[in-house]
C-alpha cells in the first residue's frame, strides 16, 4: 500500500522492501474442510425462524431494482446485546436538489428503530439526515454504535442518543475496526496540504510523503488519507496516502499484507504496530486475495481460482489452515458479517445467471436473488443457509448476536430471527506462532 508513517514520523514498514526479500511460509496441514458449495439459490431457509417481525409497519419499503448494482447503503441491521435489534433504513421520498449547484443532492433521511425480542416492540426511534450513499453505521460490542456523516463520526447508544466522537479534515469515505474494536482504520478524502483544524483528527505533515512507492514521477498525488487510530483516545498511530479506499485487515497486534510469491502463491505477512513482522502462511490465488480478521486468532482469505470462482480459506495466526470452501462463480459481490466473538461468519452474495467478466457483464435481469451462508468459524460447517429479500448489494441486512446463537435476516417482508446451537471454539493452539 505504500509506506506507513508512525506517530514518531519514522518509517515503520515498507511493502516494496519486503517484496524484495525471500520468504518462506510456515508449514501447515491439509485443510480440515474442503468442499464445493452447490451453485443453487435456496428458496427457503434451512431452518425455520424462531420469530418474524414484519417491517412494513415500521415504514420500511423494498428499494426498487434500479438500485441494484449501485452498491448504495440502504439499510443496517445489528444486535444491541442479545435481546434487542437496531434496524435503520432509507426513508423513501422526493430527491433533494443542491440549490447552489442545481444538481441532485445525496442527502438522505434514515429512520432508526430499536426493537425488543421476541415481540418486536419499538423501544426507541428517530430519523437521521446523512449526506452520501455509503455505509453510515457500525455497531460496537458494548451496545454503542458509530454513525458517519460527511467528515464526522458520532457515537450513539441504545436509546439512539448521539454525541460527537471524531471529526476529520475531509469527508470520511470508509471505516473498519479490529475484532477487539481497539482500533479504527479510516479512509478520508483530503487533498495535499489539507490542514487539520482545532478539534479534528491530526493530519501529520509527513503523511504527504508516505505515498504509494510505485507512483511514477508526475503522477497526481494521492488524496485518500488512511489512518490507524486508537478508538479510546483518537490518537493516530499510523498514517499514509493512497489513490483510493484501502481495505486493511488488522487485529490488536498489527495489520496484514499479501506479498506476491512465485506463480500463484501469496504470502500473508503480519506487520506489528510496534515494529517487526512475521510470515503467517500462504495461499494460491490468480488475483490479489483479500483477507479479514474473523477474530484475534483467525483470518478468512478470499482467493481466485483458475475458473474465476472464489475460494475461501480460513487460517489461524499460527499458520494452520482450518478449512476451505469453493464458491461458485455465479455467486458475486460478497458481503461479510462476523459475530462479535468471532465464532460465526455470515457471507452473503448475489446469485446471478452466469459468471461475470469483462466479456459477460450483467444487468438487473441476470440477478436471481441474494443468498446467505452462515459458517461456524472453527470448522467451516454450515449453520444456516437462507435467501435474503429484498437483495441489498452493499449488505446491512444480516446481524449476528453477541453469543453467535442468533442470526437476524431481513427477508420476505420481515426480520427473521434464527436460533442456532452454540458455535464450536477455535483450536487452543490457533494463534501460538503469532504471539509476541
Amino acid at each position: 500500500m505504500g509506506a506507513w508513517i508512525a506517530a514518531g514520523c519514522a518509517v515503520a514498514f515498507s511493502a516494496s522492501a519486503v517484496r524484495a526479500q525471500t520468504v518462506s511460509a510456515p508449514a501447515h496441514p491439509r485443510p480440515v474442510k474442503d468442499r464445493l458449495i452447490p451453485d443453487h439459490f435456496p428458496s427457503q431457509p434451512t431452518l425455520a425462524p424462531s420469530w418474524s417481525i414484519p417491517v412494513d409497519p415500521l415504514g420500511f419499503s423494498p428499494p426498487g431494482a434500479i438500485y441494484l448494482g449501485a452498491r448504495n447503503a440502504l439499510a443496517s441491521l445489528d444486535f444491541v446485546g442479545e435481546d434487542e435489534l437496531l434496524f435503520t433504513f432509507r426513508v423513501p421520498g422526493l430527491l433533494h436538489r443542491d440549490a447552489t449547484a442545481g444538481t441532485e443532492s445525496d442527502e438522505r433521511q434514515i429512520r432508526a428503530v430499536v426493537l425488543s425480542l421476541p415481540q418486536g416492540a419499538v423501544e426507541a426511534e428517530t430519523v437521521w439526515t446523512v449526506h452520501d450513499r455509503r455505509r453510515y453505521l457500525w455497531m460496537l460490542h458494548d451496545g454503542h454504535f458509530l454513525l458517519r456523516d460527511r467528515n464526522n463520526l458520532l457515537l450513539g447508544d441504545g436509546s439512539l442518543n448521539l454525541k460527537p466522537f471524531l471529526q476529520f479534515p475531509g469527508p470520511l469515505l470508509g471505516l473498519e475496526l479490529d475484532p477487539a474494536q481497539q482500533f479504527l482504520v479510516t479512509d478520508s478524502h483530503e487533498p495535499p496540504k489539507t490542514d487539520a483544524q482545532p478539534g479534528q483528527v491530526a493530519s501529520p505533515s509527513t503523511a504527504s510523503a508516505a505515498i504509494d512507492s510505485d507512483q511514477a514521477p508526475g503522477d497526481t498525488a494521492p488524496e485518500t488519507v488512511v489512518r490507524v487510530l486508537r478508538r479510546d483516545s483518537g490518537k493516530v498511530m499510523l498514517v499514509s496516502r493512497a489513490r483510493s479506499i484501502v481495505h486493511l485487515a488488522i487485529n490488536s497486534n498489527g495489520y496484514l499484507e499479501e506479498l506476491r510469491g512465485q506463480g500463484w502463491a501469496w504470502m500473508l505477512n503480519l506487520s506489528y504496530f510496534d515494529g517487526g513482522s512475521k510470515m503467517l502462511g500462504s495461499v494460491d490465488s490468480r488475483c490479489d486475495p483479500t483477507d479479514d480478521f474473523v477474530s484475534e486468532r483467525e483470518i478468512l482469505v478470499t482467493a481466485c481460482t483458475a475458473d474465476d470462482s472464489n475460494r475461501l480459506v480460513a487460517m489461524t495466526t499460527g499458520g494452520r489452515t482450518l478449512w476451505a470452501d469453493q464458491i461458485p462463480s455465479v455467486a458475486i459481490w460478497p458481503e461479510i458479517t462476523i459475530a462479535p466473538d468471532g465464532l460465526r461468519i455470515a457471507r452473503e452474495t448475489l446469485g446471478v445467471s452466469h459468471p461475470v467478466n469483462a466479456y459477460a457483464p450483467i444487468d438487473s435481469d441476470d440477478i436471481k436473488g441474494q443468498w446467505l451462508t452462515v459458517y461456524d468459524a472453527a470448522t467451516g460447517d454450515l449453520a444456516l443457509e437462507t435467501p435474503v429479500s429484498p437483495p441489498l448489494d452493499s449488505g446491512g441486512n444480516v446481524a449476528i448476536s453477541p453469543s453467535g446463537r442468533r442470526v437476524a435476516v431481513l427477508n420476505a417482508g420481515a426480520i427473521q430471527v434464527f436460533e442456532l446451537p452454540a458455535p464450536p471454539p477455535l483450536p487452543a493452539d490457533a494463534g501460538e506462532a503469532a504471539a509476541r
